[in-house]
């Protein structure tokens, strides 16, 4: 069984809405209750950035910083971890500190540490938002981004894999761009290039096979199977071959394709371009040809899937972060979740609007109401 990472206290400083919060929670199901814009979904964000990444929300370190402050923030949070208890803290110092650099700090047990992939070792995170909810009709960038999201809750390295790769192939397009381009450099280019995109396409391939394997087996009517696949040669291939071979094919690809990638501006094959593919499988149609509904409950789906599966490849159980995750749900789905939830053996927040949507949780629950600027429990 995973160990079962638990966040006890949050504490943020100049963090979104909030000059100075602290708060504790004592319970495995944590909702987060009220109106629109009063800074539930900035406690999930602050929660996300003890992980590897940019947070749920894709934000620039200056972007989290509060309106009225000096550009300083810190989110850290009280934990009985994997490794036992721990406090993990990470920000931006304040101008003129020490350390003042405008750089994300990282810290357990108030030392410093390289970056926040070393929080991975104390938990993990999964998280469900509803900026997915229009994932399925989306353009392929973001079904890969959300790929890459499961896949680093697995491998802490792989955004630093992902992010080398789009510079590499940045650097081939550069040296394409020159009516003569040196074909010593192209060649180090591309070896570069090759090395790190079979490294991304193995890390996604694995991460879907297996997902695949444990959506394909669910038998819960409401939240059905998902079926899911890569739309990428390279992951298909690398399942199948050495990954000396793959590299050396893609080297091929990337050499005899010059001329178009040249023309294009930009490189036209890889794992850069590979698609998430869902259907839903009950009615045997893709994802995005599916009701508002059935989109919703495919995504529930895949996340209380990614959860498991982080859980049995890591070792730990993630924290899951859901905002607004009871949109878009009848009752009878709104029950299954939190019947799920409460088995699934993990520490859960959520959020909603209206508390009273969290009223069968009853004493299962922390309910936490959130006003502008403050977090109160609830009486």
């Amino acid at each position: 069984m995973p160990v079962v990472p638990r966040i006890r206290r949050l504490i943020l400083t100049n963090f979104r809405s909030y000059r100075a919060a602290s708060f504790a929670v004592e319970r495995d199901l944590v909702a987060l209750a009220g109106p629109n814009g009063a800074g539930k979904t900035n406690i999930l964000e602050a929660l996300s950035f003890l992980s590897p990444g940019r947070g749920l929300r894709r934000a620039t370190l200056d972007e989290v910083a509060f309106d009225e402050g000096d550009g300083s923030w810190a989110a850290a949070a009280e934990i009985d971890g994997a490794l036992g208890i721990a406090t993990l803290g990470t920000g931006i110092a304040p101008p003129g500190h020490e350390n003042g650099a405008q750089a994300r700090q990282c810290r357990i047990d108030r030392e410093p540490v390289g970056s926040a992939a070393a929080f991975a070792d104390h938990l993990r995170m999964v998280w469900l938002t509803p900026a997915m909810d229009g994932l399925f009709l989306g353009p392929a960038s973001e079904r890969r981004r959300f790929l890459d999201r499961l896949v680093l809750a697995v491998h802490p390295d792989h955004s630093a894999r992902v992010s080398a790769l789009e510079r590499a192939l940045r650097s081939r397009n550069r040296l394409l761009e020159s009516p003569s381009p040196d074909p010593h450099w192209l060649d180090a280019a591309e070896h570069e290039t090759a090395e790190l995109a079979v490294a991304v396409a193995a890390a996604r391939a694995e991460t879907v096979q297996r997902l695949a394997a444990t959506t394909t087996a669910r038998r819960d009517d409401s939240f059905p199977s998902a079926g899911l696949a890569l739309d990428g040669w390279m992951e298909a291939m690398v399942l199948t071959h050495p990954a000396i071979e793959v590299e050396d094919r893609y080297r091929a690809v990337l050499s005899e394709n010059r001329a178009r990638d040249a023309a294009a501006g930009r490189t036209l094959d890889g794992p850069h371009r590979t698609d998430l593919i869902v259907r839903f499988v009950p009615k045997g149609i893709a994802a995005r040809e599916a009701s508002t509904g059935e989109q919703k409950a495919v995504l529930i789906t895949l996340v209380l899937a990614h959860a498991a599966l982080v859980g049995e490849m890591t070792g730990i159980a993630p924290v899951m972060l859901l905002d607004e995750v009871l949109a878009h749900l009848d009752p009878d789905r709104r029950a299954a979740l939190f019947e799920a939830l409460a088995t699934i053996g993990a520490q859960v927040w959520m959020t909603a609007a209206d508390p009273a949507l969290f009223a069968p949780l009853g004493r299962r629950m922390d309910l936490l109401k959130v006003t502008p600027g403050r977090v109160v429990r609830a009486e």
